[in-house]
C-alpha cells in the first residue's frame, strides 16, 4: 500500500484536520492536475474536467476532503 493509499484511506475514515500539502500529495498520486491561481484556494481536477476548489488554510473543513475523495473515485470508475 502506498503512502498515498494511505493517506487517502485515513481522509476516509477521518475527514478531519488535513494540511494541503496532503491533499497535494493525494491528487499527484491520483492523476490529478492542482492549480493555485494565487488566490487563498488550490483548484483539483481530473482528466474529466470535474474540478473541486480547496482553501489552502488550516484546518481544511471535512466537506472539501469529501468532495476530493469523491472526484479520486469519479476519475477511477472512468479507468475500468
Amino acid at each position: 500500500m502506498t503512502k498515498a493509499q494511505k493517506l487517502l484511506d485515513a481522509m476516509a475514515a477521518n475527514p478531519r484536520d488535513w494540511r494541503i500539502e496532503q491533499v497535494e500529495t493525494v491528487a499527484r498520486a491520483y492523476g490529478l492536475t492542482i492549480h493555485c491561481p494565487g488566490g487563498s484556494h488550490h483548484i483539483v481536477r481530473n482528466a474529466a474536467g470535474k474540478k473541486v476548489s480547496i482553501p489552502a488554510h488550516r484546518p481544511i473543513k471535512p466537506i472539501y476532503i469529501r468532495q476530493l475523495i469523491r472526484l479520486i473515485q469519479s476519475g477511477q470508475g472512468d479507468d475500468e
